[in-house]
């Protein structure tokens, strides 16, 4: 594969629902029409169902377990090496535009530039979130029932995403060596805002519900039932309110859409499409009140899968791959496509290139998805091949999807004797990577660690919690508990 220009976008929870090209009720013409150029992954994953742990382990390329970063406290630091370090060190201009949710400014992340970013909340995060065992709960209920049109930070902030995006494309259209660029949205994360416009495109549409979005339909399982009591979605909303926030969250979408719409013109624009891969991507899904809950957390595939398209050189046009992969793939194949070596050090990472799966066939592979964040008192993983996934709860039991006759997810096979082999088999799959109660407890011990060094636990809840990190240039709105 020759070196060329690469461009990875990736927004921020982004359910496979909120795309056309995936068989979502969204308009998304833009990103459709890269998928038809490109090539559609039909089972990708997020490796950890929340933003700043998942970008950690985008960015090492490792699972979260080998990286430490564990939640929303433990932003990614430079420390370890990022795929953004090794491009930069062999002289790939490589600079980020939009949201990172690392540490800070002042830190090096390892990118030649960092353009607009926006990182953790005083370059500490959401230290509360590391009170696992009696955190105080989230009151996210007035968020769902504010769902609408109207005007955010958020929406400002993906606008000027764009606008420097395409800014930065015509200052480099030139670059006598192949460049490298992260844009990084915001949208369609909450605040469930959308354009007006936008809005009213889904107001009396009627809308897929999400699966068992009814109370007396939902899950019955400790951790799910936990995440539901937790962030206060219980009891259900009424279906008028959902349809409102499927509305304004389908709008979001369509208007991230429009975003990348603008970039992907201006490529087109300087001649620069077929001289530039791209990736484009999302940390997690969204689930939208299915299983009764909003947001993300679970390894349900509305929080857990994610959206994944390639397209430019050397890509499979109109290709759809089912090979499962996860955002841990992005690190070896930006290399590859920016024309960078992987040093030996690199060769134990669990991702493999997504040019190299998209051109060979449907292959049997196993990717690992992992919690260890707010919401949960103990550790949650989830394994998934071809066909079925497996989710093991820490104290809790597990969970067994059949993928190919269930893609809802809603048979838990996990209580059918005959199964009982196959759980056995997963199991033993899942303690070849790791030991999940020991991963388990050195996760709660580092988050302990830190509020410590914050102050202790009554220091901790003093500052206490905000619902989204602010964009560049806004307050955090803190709420005590």
């Amino acid at each position: 594969m020759d070196a060329t220009n690469t461009l990875f976008i990736l927004s921020d929870q982004h359910t496979r629902a909120g795309l056309g090209c995936y068989g979502g009720p969204a308009t998304t013409p833009h990103l459709d029409r890269l998928a038809r150029r490109g090539t559609r992954f039909d089972t990708a994953y997020s490796n950890c169902p929340i933003c700043v742990p998942v970008r950690a382990s985008l960015a090492t390329g490792m699972w979260v377990h080998q990286a430490g970063y564990w939640d929303n406290a433990f932003p990614y630091d430079g420390r370890l090496p990022s795929w953004h370090q090794r491009l930069r060190h062999q002289g790939v201009h490589i600079d980020s535009i939009g949201k990172l949710h690392f540490s800070r400014s002042e830190d090096d992340h390892g990118f030649t530039h960092e353009v607009e970013p926006l990182h953790v909340v005083d370059g500490i995060g959401d230290v509360l979130g590391c009170l696992r065992e009696d955190g105080p709960l989230r009151k996210k209920r007035s968020g769902i029932l504010e769902a609408g049109p109207g005007d955010s930070t958020y929406l400002q902030y993906d606008r000027r995403n764009a606008d420097n995006a395409v800014a930065w494309l015509g200052q480099h259209a030139e670059d006598e060596r192949p460049w490298a660029a992260m844009l990084s949205f915001v949208c369609p994360h909450p605040p469930y805002i959308c354009p007006p416009a936008w809005y009213e495109h889904y107001a009396d549409r009627d809308l897929p519900m999400p699966p068992q979005w009814r109370q007396e339909d939902w899950p019955d399982h400790p951790v799910i039932d936990h995440f539901r009591r937790f962030f206060d979605f219980h009891p259900q909303f009424e279906e008028a309110e959902i349809r409102q926030l499927l509305a304004a969250y389908y709008g979001a979408c369509s208007f991230l859409d429009a975003q990348i719409g603008r970039v992907l013109q201006q490529l087109q624009d300087l001649g620069l499409t077929d001289r530039t891969r791209i990736i484009y991507s999302s940390d997690h899904g969204e689930h939208l009140g299915g299983r009764g809950i909003y947001g993300k957390f679970s390894m349900y595939d509305e929080s857990a899968a994610i959206p994944l398209i390639a397209a430019g050189p050397d890509v499979p046009h109109g290709h759809v791959c089912r090979t499962p992969t996860s955002l841990v793939d992005i690190h070896p194949s930006m290399l590859e496509s920016a024309g960078a070596t992987r040093p030996e050090e690199d060769a134990g990472l669990p991702g493999r290139s997504l040019w190299t799966i998209a051109s060979n066939p449907d292959a049997p592979r196993t990717v690992l998805s992992e919690y260890h964040a707010v919401g949960s008192r103990h550790a949650c993983y989830m394994l998934r091949d071809e066909r079925y996934k497996y989710n093991y709860y820490v104290g809790a039991p597990a969970q067994l999807f059949d993928l190919q006759t269930d893609p809802q997810e809603l048979h838990d096979l996990a209580a059918d004797p005959k199964q009982t082999p196959l759980l056995a088999e997963y199991e033993a799959r899942l303690r070849r990577i790791l030991d999940p109660e020991a991963t388990d407890a050195r996760a709660r011990a580092d988050q302990a660690a830190l509020i410590a060094s914050r102050g202790g636990e009554a220091a901790v809840r003093a500052r206490g919690a905000f619902d989204n990190s602010p964009a560049p240039g806004e307050a955090p709105a803190f709420r005590q508990h």
